[in-house]
């Protein structure tokens, strides 16, 4: 079984990787968010920062997140610079995928080592 936008993925990753190796570990999320994007638009993807999310509750509007970059109107990518990822990062991806309709997410690290997590919350489970 194939995995969902594997293909777009796999690009989005080569790109982190790249942009990694040039900089290293220990700039700030934002230095790394403004390269990826920069990176990614020479590459010839799509790409929104700092997208907004709005969550409704019951029909209301209750608040609204930002996700760091959305890349081809398909992929959430959400940035880090920490030493360590942990599962609150993993639900913060989760959570853009309950209020959108994005399926596939990359939780990108930029820490002491590159790291990601590949997400997918398929639409059929938000209903």
């Amino acid at each position: 079984m194939e995995l969902l936008h594997k293909e777009l993925t796999d690009r989005i990753l080569q790109v982190f990787y790249d942009v990694y190796n040039e900089l290293g570990y220990g700039f700030l999320e934002r230095v790394y968010q403004n390269s990826l994007f920069l990176e990614l638009i020479s590459r010839g993807f799509k790409v929104n920062a700092q997208k907004q999310i709005k969550v409704h509750y019951k029909g209301v509007e209750v608040g609204e997140y930002y996700a760091d970059l959305l890349v081809d109107d398909l992929v959430i990518l959400e940035l880090k610079a920490t030493e360590y990822v942990v599962q609150e990062f993993e639900w913060q991806l989760i959570n853009y995928f309950k209020a959108t309709d994005i399926e596939v997410g990359l939780l990108l690290n930029f820490g002491v080592k590159p790291k990601f997590r590949r997400k997918v919350f398929e639409n059929n489970r938000k209903k």
